[in-house]
């Protein structure tokens, strides 16, 4: 079985990734954003709990 002789395909794979990490990945991660990402969203949110109908407190005497 021919897929399973690694010598063909292992330096193939090396040097594919070789490249990548060598070459292309400098040259990807050079660019520069056009837009900086910013909050818009400036509204104070409000945190106050919220009661599920469910889960009322109801005390049991024992």
């Amino acid at each position: 079985m021919p897929q399973l002789n690694p010598n063909p395909w292992f330096l193939i794979f090396s040097s594919s990734w070789l490249m990548y990490t060598l070459i292309l990945q400098p040259k990807i991660s050079s660019y520069l954003l056009t837009n900086n990402p910013t909050n818009t969203h400036n509204k104070i949110m409000n945190l106050a709990p919220w009661t599920w109908p469910w889960t009322q407190h109801y005390s049991i005497n024992l």
